[in-house]
């Protein structure tokens, strides 16, 4: 398991610091032991361009998967993404 904030992972997870939903997806990530790369993003929700341009939305948690080309935000969708793709069975 590795986070960076460079480009080793497959996967790039855009989240706020101590953002509980963030979190939950964090741990999910280190469950299934997935390099990923961290960017946080900018607290005020109409600043967040970045992720808006990536996701269509404003909202954190959002991840980018390189490795199946999903863009998803909201917690409980990218937990059942990454338990259904990289879970048992998964990927």
């Amino acid at each position: 398991m590795s986070a960076s904030t460079g480009d080793s992972g497959d996967i790039t997870l855009y989240r706020l610091q101590a953002c509980p939903y963030c979190e939950r997806v964090v741990k999910k990530l280190q469950e299934y032991d997935l390099d990923y790369d961290s960017r946080f993003v900018e607290p005020m929700h109409s600043d967040r361009n970045v992720v808006k341009r990536i996701s269509g939305k404003r909202t954190v948690p959002a991840i980018v998967d390189e490795n199946t080309g999903v863009t998803m935000s909201e917690s409980a969708n990218i937990v059942e993404y990454l338990d259904a793709t990289y879970g048992t069975g998964g990927a």
